[in-house]
Protein backbone atom coordinates (compact mmCIF):
# COMPACT_ATOMS: atom_id res chain seq x y z
CA UNK A 1 0.00 0.00 0.00
CA UNK A 2 1.18 3.15 -1.42
CA UNK A 3 1.89 5.93 1.96
CA UNK A 4 2.08 9.75 1.86
CA UNK A 5 3.90 9.45 5.01
CA UNK A 6 7.72 8.23 5.44
CA UNK A 7 8.00 4.82 6.32
CA UNK A 8 11.11 4.60 8.72
CA UNK A 9 9.69 3.74 11.91
CA UNK A 10 11.51 -0.28 12.63
CA UNK A 11 10.50 -2.34 15.92
CA UNK A 12 13.24 -1.18 18.28
CA UNK A 13 11.61 2.69 17.66
CA UNK A 14 8.02 1.51 17.68
CA UNK A 15 9.18 -0.23 21.04
CA UNK A 16 10.71 2.98 22.68
CA UNK A 17 7.62 4.67 21.00
CA UNK A 18 5.44 3.30 23.05
CA UNK A 19 7.35 2.48 26.20
CA UNK A 20 8.01 6.08 26.20
CA UNK A 21 4.72 7.07 25.70
CA UNK A 22 3.37 4.75 28.59
CA UNK A 23 6.29 5.43 31.29
CA UNK A 24 6.85 9.43 30.38
CA UNK A 25 3.40 10.34 32.16
CA UNK A 26 1.29 9.20 35.18
CA UNK A 27 3.82 7.57 36.99
CA UNK A 28 5.93 10.73 37.32
CA UNK A 29 2.71 12.84 38.38
CA UNK A 30 -0.37 10.80 39.05
CA UNK A 31 1.16 8.26 41.40
CA UNK A 32 0.29 10.46 44.63
CA UNK A 33 -3.09 11.08 42.95
CA UNK A 34 -3.76 7.23 43.28
CA UNK A 35 -2.85 7.20 46.91
CA UNK A 36 -5.08 10.01 47.84
CA UNK A 37 -7.90 7.81 45.98
CA UNK A 38 -6.64 3.89 46.82
CA UNK A 39 -4.89 4.86 50.20
CA UNK A 40 -1.31 3.10 50.58
CA UNK A 41 -1.21 -0.18 48.35
CA UNK A 42 -0.57 2.12 45.37
CA UNK A 43 0.53 -1.11 43.52
CA UNK A 44 -2.83 -2.64 43.44
CA UNK A 45 -4.69 -0.16 41.54
CA UNK A 46 -1.72 -0.35 39.23
CA UNK A 47 -1.88 -3.48 38.84
CA UNK A 48 -5.66 -3.78 37.98
CA UNK A 49 -4.76 -0.83 35.40
CA UNK A 50 -2.29 -2.63 33.49
CA UNK A 51 -4.44 -5.90 33.05
CA UNK A 52 -7.21 -3.93 31.52
CA UNK A 53 -5.34 -1.97 29.66
CA UNK A 54 -3.53 -4.98 27.71
CA UNK A 55 -6.62 -6.44 27.05
CA UNK A 56 -7.75 -3.33 24.95
CA UNK A 57 -4.06 -3.27 23.56
CA UNK A 58 -4.56 -6.54 21.68
CA UNK A 59 -7.67 -5.24 19.79
CA UNK A 60 -5.58 -2.45 18.99
CA UNK A 61 -2.61 -5.22 17.83
CA UNK A 62 -5.49 -7.04 15.41
CA UNK A 63 -6.85 -3.46 13.68
CA UNK A 64 -3.45 -1.77 13.63
CA UNK A 65 -2.19 -4.80 11.40
CA UNK A 66 -4.97 -5.50 10.02
CA UNK A 67 -5.46 -1.74 8.80
CA UNK A 68 -1.95 0.15 9.00
CA UNK A 69 -3.60 3.33 8.51
CA UNK A 70 -2.35 7.03 10.65
CA UNK A 71 -6.13 7.30 11.34
CA UNK A 72 -6.28 4.40 13.93
CA UNK A 73 -9.12 4.31 15.62
CA UNK A 74 -10.80 6.58 13.80
CA UNK A 75 -10.29 4.91 10.82
CA UNK A 76 -11.23 1.15 12.32
CA UNK A 77 -14.47 2.51 13.50
CA UNK A 78 -15.85 4.11 10.21
CA UNK A 79 -15.25 0.85 7.83
CA UNK A 80 -17.19 -0.78 10.61
CA UNK A 81 -20.00 1.58 11.26
CA UNK A 82 -19.66 4.27 8.91
CA UNK A 83 -18.22 8.08 9.13
CA UNK A 84 -20.70 9.55 11.60
CA UNK A 85 -19.13 6.84 13.96
CA UNK A 86 -15.93 7.10 13.34
CA UNK A 87 -15.75 10.91 13.32
CA UNK A 88 -17.50 10.95 17.22
CA UNK A 89 -14.82 7.98 18.34
CA UNK A 90 -12.13 9.69 16.31
CA UNK A 91 -12.73 13.27 17.97
CA UNK A 92 -12.70 11.94 21.26
CA UNK A 93 -9.52 10.62 20.46
CA UNK A 94 -8.54 13.49 19.11
CA UNK A 95 -9.59 15.31 22.08
CA UNK A 96 -8.30 13.21 24.71
CA UNK A 97 -4.84 13.63 23.33
CA UNK A 98 -4.62 17.08 22.97
CA UNK A 99 -6.13 16.90 26.69
CA UNK A 100 -3.11 14.60 27.51
CA UNK A 101 -0.55 17.09 25.98
CA UNK A 102 -2.03 19.89 27.80
CA UNK A 103 -2.23 17.89 31.65
CA UNK A 104 1.45 16.87 30.51
CA UNK A 105 2.63 21.00 29.56
CA UNK A 106 1.01 22.04 33.25
CA UNK A 107 2.84 18.75 35.04
CA UNK A 108 5.79 19.96 33.03
CA UNK A 109 5.30 23.18 34.87
CA UNK A 110 4.88 22.07 38.21
CA UNK A 111 7.09 21.19 41.42
CA UNK A 112 9.58 18.89 39.38
CA UNK A 113 10.61 22.49 37.69
CA UNK A 114 10.62 24.39 40.28
CA UNK A 115 13.06 21.94 42.15
CA UNK A 116 15.32 23.51 39.46
CA UNK A 117 13.89 27.03 38.43
CA UNK A 118 10.98 29.69 39.48
CA UNK A 119 9.55 30.40 36.19
CA UNK A 120 5.90 32.06 35.26
CA UNK A 121 3.98 28.85 34.54
CA UNK A 122 2.15 30.98 31.38
CA UNK A 123 5.53 30.87 29.97
CA UNK A 124 6.87 27.70 30.24
CA UNK A 125 3.90 26.15 29.21
CA UNK A 126 3.79 28.29 25.42
CA UNK A 127 7.68 27.69 25.07
CA UNK A 128 7.32 23.68 26.72
CA UNK A 129 4.51 23.40 23.45
CA UNK A 130 6.10 25.83 20.63
CA UNK A 131 9.48 23.27 21.29
CA UNK A 132 7.32 20.21 20.83
CA UNK A 133 5.58 21.13 17.53
CA UNK A 134 8.95 22.43 16.09
CA UNK A 135 10.13 18.64 16.68
CA UNK A 136 7.34 16.81 15.30
CA UNK A 137 7.37 19.48 12.49
CA UNK A 138 11.12 18.32 12.13
CA UNK A 139 10.21 14.40 11.47
CA UNK A 140 9.15 11.48 12.37
CA UNK A 141 13.11 9.49 12.50
CA UNK A 142 13.84 12.92 14.38
CA UNK A 143 10.89 12.76 16.94
CA UNK A 144 11.26 9.26 17.95
CA UNK A 145 15.39 9.19 17.66
CA UNK A 146 14.96 12.62 20.56
CA UNK A 147 12.37 9.76 22.24
CA UNK A 148 14.31 6.77 22.51
CA UNK A 149 17.20 8.68 24.27
CA UNK A 150 14.33 10.49 26.53
CA UNK A 151 12.74 6.91 27.13
CA UNK A 152 15.97 5.67 28.72
CA UNK A 153 16.56 8.50 30.80
CA UNK A 154 13.11 8.05 32.00
CA UNK A 155 13.90 4.86 32.58
CA UNK A 156 16.86 4.92 34.30
CA UNK A 157 15.03 7.18 36.36
CA UNK A 158 12.08 5.29 37.30
CA UNK A 159 15.21 2.32 38.19
CA UNK A 160 16.68 4.89 40.19
CA UNK A 161 13.63 5.55 42.41
CA UNK A 162 13.67 1.70 42.75
CA UNK A 163 16.80 1.45 43.82
CA UNK A 164 16.46 4.53 46.21
CA UNK A 165 13.06 2.82 47.65
CA UNK A 166 14.27 -0.51 48.37
CA UNK A 167 17.21 0.92 50.11
CA UNK A 168 15.11 3.42 52.37
CA UNK A 169 13.02 -0.48 53.19
CA UNK A 170 16.38 -1.85 53.61
CA UNK A 171 17.54 0.51 56.13
CA UNK A 172 14.15 0.01 58.55
CA UNK A 173 12.80 4.01 57.45
CA UNK A 174 9.90 2.48 55.56
CA UNK A 175 6.54 1.46 56.97
CA UNK A 176 5.71 -2.04 54.81
CA UNK A 177 2.53 -2.07 56.25
CA UNK A 178 1.23 0.34 54.22
CA UNK A 179 1.46 -2.12 51.04
CA UNK A 180 -1.86 -3.68 52.16
CA UNK A 181 -3.62 -0.69 53.65
CA UNK A 182 -6.73 -0.45 50.50
CA UNK A 183 -9.36 1.92 51.50
CA UNK A 184 -9.93 5.44 52.25
CA UNK A 185 -12.84 7.37 54.29
CA UNK A 186 -14.52 7.87 51.13
CA UNK A 187 -14.23 4.51 49.17
CA UNK A 188 -14.13 0.57 50.87
CA UNK A 189 -11.40 -1.76 49.37
CA UNK A 190 -13.08 -2.62 46.25
CA UNK A 191 -14.74 0.97 45.55
CA UNK A 192 -10.84 2.41 46.23
CA UNK A 193 -8.71 -0.15 44.02
CA UNK A 194 -11.51 0.71 41.15
CA UNK A 195 -11.47 4.32 41.70
CA UNK A 196 -7.57 4.54 41.60
CA UNK A 197 -7.39 2.35 39.05
CA UNK A 198 -9.20 4.66 36.94
CA UNK A 199 -6.53 7.17 37.46
CA UNK A 200 -3.92 4.99 36.85
CA UNK A 201 -5.65 3.70 33.80
CA UNK A 202 -3.93 6.79 32.78
CA UNK A 203 -0.51 5.64 33.01
CA UNK A 204 -1.04 2.91 30.70
CA UNK A 205 -2.62 4.70 27.82
CA UNK A 206 -0.04 5.21 25.50
CA UNK A 207 -0.40 2.68 23.70
CA UNK A 208 -3.33 3.49 21.78
CA UNK A 209 -0.85 6.44 19.87
CA UNK A 210 0.74 3.45 18.34
CA UNK A 211 -1.84 2.50 15.94
CA UNK A 212 -1.86 6.04 14.64
CA UNK A 213 2.04 5.28 13.55
CA UNK A 214 1.19 2.10 11.73
CA UNK A 215 1.48 3.74 8.22
CA UNK A 216 5.14 5.09 8.94
CA UNK A 217 5.69 1.31 10.53
CA UNK A 218 8.39 -0.55 7.95
CA UNK A 219 6.47 -4.05 9.01
CA UNK A 220 3.70 -3.27 10.83
CA UNK A 221 2.35 -7.03 11.19
CA UNK A 222 5.73 -8.20 12.57
CA UNK A 223 6.81 -5.19 14.53
CA UNK A 224 3.74 -4.04 16.08
CA UNK A 225 2.83 -6.67 18.16
CA UNK A 226 6.16 -7.41 19.87
CA UNK A 227 6.65 -3.32 20.14
CA UNK A 228 3.51 -3.24 22.13
CA UNK A 229 3.33 -5.88 24.21
CA UNK A 230 7.17 -5.91 25.14
CA UNK A 231 6.54 -2.51 25.90
CA UNK A 232 3.43 -3.23 27.93
CA UNK A 233 4.92 -5.35 29.87
CA UNK A 234 8.08 -3.66 30.53
CA UNK A 235 6.19 -0.21 32.03
CA UNK A 236 4.14 -3.18 33.98
CA UNK A 237 6.73 -4.75 35.42
CA UNK A 238 8.26 -0.89 36.51
CA UNK A 239 5.18 0.73 37.59
CA UNK A 240 4.48 -2.18 40.20
CA UNK A 241 7.79 -1.97 41.63
CA UNK A 242 7.63 1.87 41.86
CA UNK A 243 4.19 1.60 43.43
CA UNK A 244 5.73 -0.66 45.89
CA UNK A 245 8.69 1.31 46.89
CA UNK A 246 6.91 4.72 46.92
CA UNK A 247 4.14 3.29 49.39
CA UNK A 248 6.37 2.04 51.64
CA UNK A 249 9.23 4.90 51.61
CA UNK A 250 6.50 7.57 51.86
CA UNK A 251 3.70 8.56 54.19
CA UNK A 252 -0.03 8.38 52.32
CA UNK A 253 -1.05 11.54 52.96
CA UNK A 254 2.37 13.07 52.08
CA UNK A 255 2.82 10.98 48.63
CA UNK A 256 -1.23 11.96 48.17
CA UNK A 257 -0.59 15.45 48.42
CA UNK A 258 2.66 16.04 46.54
CA UNK A 259 2.74 16.96 42.36
CA UNK A 260 6.09 15.66 42.46
CA UNK A 261 5.10 12.35 44.56
CA UNK A 262 8.83 10.60 43.48
CA UNK A 263 10.58 13.55 44.01
CA UNK A 264 9.74 12.84 47.64
CA UNK A 265 11.23 8.99 47.86
CA UNK A 266 14.57 10.79 46.51
CA UNK A 267 14.02 13.30 49.24
CA UNK A 268 13.99 10.49 52.04
CA UNK A 269 16.48 8.41 50.59
CA UNK A 270 19.42 10.99 50.48
CA UNK A 271 22.21 10.71 48.52
CA UNK A 272 21.11 12.17 45.41
CA UNK A 273 20.41 15.66 44.43
CA UNK A 274 16.83 16.92 44.03
CA UNK A 275 17.83 19.11 41.04
CA UNK A 276 19.14 15.89 39.18
CA UNK A 277 16.25 13.58 39.29
CA UNK A 278 14.06 16.88 38.99
CA UNK A 279 15.79 17.22 35.26
CA UNK A 280 14.95 13.08 34.89
CA UNK A 281 11.79 13.70 35.63
CA UNK A 282 11.21 16.58 33.05
CA UNK A 283 12.68 14.50 30.36
CA UNK A 284 10.00 11.68 31.20
CA UNK A 285 7.34 14.36 30.88
CA UNK A 286 8.02 16.65 27.95
CA UNK A 287 8.84 12.56 26.00
CA UNK A 288 5.12 12.32 27.17
CA UNK A 289 3.97 15.04 25.47
CA UNK A 290 5.89 14.99 22.32
CA UNK A 291 4.48 10.84 21.85
CA UNK A 292 0.98 12.24 22.65
CA UNK A 293 1.47 14.82 20.41
CA UNK A 294 2.70 12.86 17.36
CA UNK A 295 -0.32 10.84 17.92
CA UNK A 296 -2.69 13.68 17.79
CA UNK A 297 -1.08 15.53 14.86
CA UNK A 298 -1.53 11.83 12.79
CA UNK A 299 -4.72 11.12 13.84
CA UNK A 300 -5.99 14.55 12.61
CA UNK A 301 -4.16 13.88 9.65
CA UNK A 302 -6.25 10.45 8.72
CA UNK A 303 -9.26 12.00 9.77
CA UNK A 304 -8.75 14.66 7.53
CA UNK A 305 -7.60 12.33 4.43
CA UNK A 306 -10.40 10.40 5.41
CA UNK A 307 -13.08 13.12 5.17
CA UNK A 308 -13.46 13.53 7.94
CA UNK A 309 -11.89 16.51 9.31
CA UNK A 310 -11.50 20.01 7.00
CA UNK A 311 -9.11 19.06 4.13
CA UNK A 312 -6.68 21.11 4.73
CA UNK A 313 -5.14 19.02 8.07
CA UNK A 314 -3.66 16.33 5.40
CA UNK A 315 -1.21 18.72 4.20
CA UNK A 316 2.35 17.30 4.68
CA UNK A 317 5.56 19.64 4.26
CA UNK A 318 7.49 18.82 1.10
CA UNK A 319 10.72 17.42 2.16
CA UNK A 320 10.04 16.39 5.32
CA UNK A 321 6.36 14.53 4.75
CA UNK A 322 4.93 15.47 8.12
CA UNK A 323 1.33 16.77 8.44
CA UNK A 324 2.54 20.34 9.62
CA UNK A 325 -1.06 21.82 9.44
CA UNK A 326 -2.33 19.22 11.62
CA UNK A 327 0.67 19.66 14.23
CA UNK A 328 0.04 23.17 14.49
CA UNK A 329 -3.33 22.80 15.09
CA UNK A 330 -3.37 19.92 17.67
CA UNK A 331 -0.68 22.37 19.42
CA UNK A 332 -2.73 25.06 19.88
CA UNK A 333 -5.88 23.42 21.29
CA UNK A 334 -3.33 21.72 23.54
CA UNK A 335 -1.98 25.34 24.61
CA UNK A 336 -5.74 26.29 25.48
CA UNK A 337 -6.22 23.81 28.08
CA UNK A 338 -2.67 24.22 29.62
CA UNK A 339 -3.25 27.36 30.32
CA UNK A 340 -7.17 26.74 31.58
CA UNK A 341 -7.32 23.57 33.71
CA UNK A 342 -5.59 21.53 36.20
CA UNK A 343 -3.73 18.21 35.82
CA UNK A 344 -6.00 15.87 38.06
CA UNK A 345 -9.11 17.10 36.04
CA UNK A 346 -7.72 17.03 32.77
CA UNK A 347 -6.61 13.50 33.22
CA UNK A 348 -9.79 12.24 34.38
CA UNK A 349 -11.59 13.48 31.49
CA UNK A 350 -8.51 12.16 29.30
CA UNK A 351 -9.84 8.87 30.86
CA UNK A 352 -13.66 9.22 30.00
CA UNK A 353 -12.65 9.91 26.86
CA UNK A 354 -10.49 7.08 25.90
CA UNK A 355 -12.73 4.92 27.77
CA UNK A 356 -14.99 5.77 24.96
CA UNK A 357 -12.89 5.21 22.56
CA UNK A 358 -11.62 1.79 23.47
CA UNK A 359 -15.29 0.60 23.79
CA UNK A 360 -15.29 1.26 20.35
CA UNK A 361 -12.51 -0.47 19.65
CA UNK A 362 -13.52 -3.36 21.18
CA UNK A 363 -17.09 -3.47 19.45
CA UNK A 364 -14.54 -2.88 16.12
CA UNK A 365 -12.72 -5.56 15.92
CA UNK A 366 -14.94 -7.98 16.71
CA UNK A 367 -17.32 -6.96 14.24
CA UNK A 368 -14.74 -6.78 11.63
CA UNK A 369 -13.57 -10.36 12.20
CA UNK A 370 -14.53 -11.35 9.01
CA UNK A 371 -13.33 -8.67 7.01
CA UNK A 372 -9.66 -9.61 5.33
CA UNK A 373 -8.61 -5.81 5.49
CA UNK A 374 -5.70 -4.32 4.16
CA UNK A 375 -2.81 -6.81 5.17
CA UNK A 376 -3.50 -10.53 4.08
CA UNK A 377 -1.26 -11.91 6.98
CA UNK A 378 -2.47 -10.08 10.24
CA UNK A 379 -1.88 -10.48 14.10
CA UNK A 380 -5.24 -12.01 15.37
CA UNK A 381 -6.28 -11.82 18.73
CA UNK A 382 -8.51 -14.69 20.59
CA UNK A 383 -12.13 -14.11 20.41
CA UNK A 384 -12.71 -14.18 24.29
CA UNK A 385 -9.82 -11.23 24.65
CA UNK A 386 -11.89 -8.27 23.02
CA UNK A 387 -15.23 -9.39 24.86
CA UNK A 388 -13.61 -8.84 28.41
CA UNK A 389 -12.07 -5.73 26.70
CA UNK A 390 -15.42 -4.60 26.45
CA UNK A 391 -16.59 -5.56 29.58
CA UNK A 392 -14.05 -3.87 31.93
CA UNK A 393 -14.52 -0.77 29.92
CA UNK A 394 -17.86 -0.97 30.31
CA UNK A 395 -17.08 -1.47 34.18
CA UNK A 396 -14.63 1.29 34.65
CA UNK A 397 -17.09 3.59 33.14
CA UNK A 398 -19.27 3.37 36.17
CA UNK A 399 -16.07 4.34 38.46
CA UNK A 400 -16.16 8.05 36.72
CA UNK A 401 -17.57 10.75 39.34
CA UNK A 402 -20.38 12.62 37.96
CA UNK A 403 -18.29 15.91 37.57
CA UNK A 404 -16.29 14.29 35.12
CA UNK A 405 -18.80 13.13 33.11
CA UNK A 406 -20.36 16.11 32.80
CA UNK A 407 -16.81 17.54 31.18
CA UNK A 408 -16.89 14.88 28.98
CA UNK A 409 -19.73 14.67 27.76
CA UNK A 410 -19.67 18.48 26.48
CA UNK A 411 -16.66 16.90 24.40
CA UNK A 412 -18.36 14.31 22.95
CA UNK A 413 -21.42 16.55 22.12
CA UNK A 414 -18.86 18.37 20.16
CA UNK A 415 -17.56 14.88 18.57
CA UNK A 416 -21.67 14.11 18.13
CA UNK A 417 -22.26 17.33 16.19
CA UNK A 418 -19.31 16.66 13.64
CA UNK A 419 -20.64 12.95 13.05
CA UNK A 420 -23.78 14.17 12.13
CA UNK A 421 -22.26 16.85 9.92
CA UNK A 422 -20.59 14.31 8.08
CA UNK A 423 -23.20 11.69 7.94
CA UNK A 424 -25.35 15.10 6.52
CA UNK A 425 -22.35 15.90 3.73
CA UNK A 426 -21.93 13.10 2.53
CA UNK A 427 -25.54 12.06 2.03
CA UNK A 428 -26.03 14.68 0.29
CA UNK A 429 -22.68 14.42 -1.74
CA UNK A 430 -24.12 13.97 -5.51
CA UNK A 431 -23.54 9.84 -6.57
CA UNK A 432 -22.16 9.44 -9.91
CA UNK A 433 -22.79 5.82 -11.80
CA UNK A 434 -19.76 3.58 -11.47
CA UNK A 435 -17.55 2.76 -14.29
CA UNK A 436 -15.27 0.80 -14.95
CA UNK A 437 -12.21 1.37 -13.36
CA UNK A 438 -13.84 3.66 -10.99
CA UNK A 439 -13.21 3.28 -7.16
CA UNK A 440 -15.64 2.25 -5.05
CA UNK A 441 -16.44 4.47 -1.59
CA UNK A 442 -15.06 1.37 0.21
CA UNK A 443 -11.72 1.19 -2.05
CA UNK A 444 -11.60 5.17 -2.38
CA UNK A 445 -11.45 5.21 1.92
CA UNK A 446 -7.92 3.08 1.53
CA UNK A 447 -6.01 5.14 -0.99
CA UNK A 448 -3.93 7.48 0.70
CA UNK A 449 -4.61 10.50 -1.23
CA UNK A 450 -6.07 13.86 0.32
CA UNK A 451 -9.68 13.66 1.43
CA UNK A 452 -12.06 15.58 -0.56
CA UNK A 453 -12.70 18.94 1.01
CA UNK A 454 -16.13 18.80 2.77
CA UNK A 455 -15.65 21.66 4.65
Amino acid sequence: MATALNRAVRTPLLYFFILGDVLGAGVYILVGQVAAQSGGAVWLPLLVALIMATLTAASYAELATKYPRAGGSSHYVTRALGPAAGSLIGFCMLAAGVVSVGALARGFAGDYLRALVELPTTAVIVVFLTALALLNIRGIKESLGANAVATVIELGGLVLIIVLGAWVMLRGDADPARLTEIGTPEHGVVGATLAGAVLAFYSFVGFETSANLAEEVTDPRRSYPRALFGALFTAGIVYVLIGVVASAAVPTDRLAASSGPLLEVVRLAGGVPDRLFSVIALVAVANGALLTGIMSSRLAYGMARDGLLPAVLARVLPGRRTPWVAILATSAVSLVLALTGEVAALAETLVLLLLIVFTAVNITVLLLRRDPGDARDHFRVPLPVPVLALISCLFLFTRIEAAIWLRGLILVALGVLLGAANHLRRKDRPRKKSRPGDLTDEKAASTTGPAPEIF
